[in-house]
């Protein structure tokens, strides 16, 4: 498992740049994205290089943040690929809450993070099934 920063943004210009902003002058990098947004508020999940310190650098710059624990699974980078996956999960009745995707670490592999239910039943199936889980320390050196 993996933690994700959370960071909850009035749909306003310029509120994205800030957080990168407040990122990058700390020396925080980012490794993968995803915004989820409504008319009036967006949520802004990242995977970065130091989660503890983003975690505390933007709540001291007066961000609403929060800590989630996600999965990093390689998926191979082919038409299908993402596809056997979901169907073995769904074989096991296991929820996704969300899930994004990014560029993995060998040229094969995509990465997917995902959030579900239940991270137990879901780490045990990937286990059995021969789903490769993708470090936490790793993931964050990407």
């Amino acid at each position: 498992m993996a933690k994700q920063i959370s960071v909850f943004l009035e749909n306003k210009a310029g509120r994205l740049s800030n957080v990168t902003r407040v990122l990058g002058e700390a020396g925080i990098n980012i490794r993968a994205l995803s915004i989820a947004d409504t008319s009036d508020f967006g949520i802004l999940r990242i995977i970065v290089n130091e989660p503890a310190r983003a975690y505390k650098i933007l709540k001291e710059a007066g961000f609403t943040v929060s800590e989630t624990e996600v999965i990093a699974v390689e998926v191979p980078d082919s038409p299908g690929g993402l596809a056997t996956v979901l169907e073995q999960m769904a074989e096991e009745n296991l929820n996704i809450e969300y899930l994004y995707a990014f560029l993995g670490t060998a040229e094969e592999n995509a990465l997917v993070i995902f959030k579900v239910e239940d991270f137990t039943l879901t780490s045990e199936t990937f286990k059995r099934k021969g789903i490769k889980f993708v470090e936490e320390t790793q993931l964050y050196q990407l």
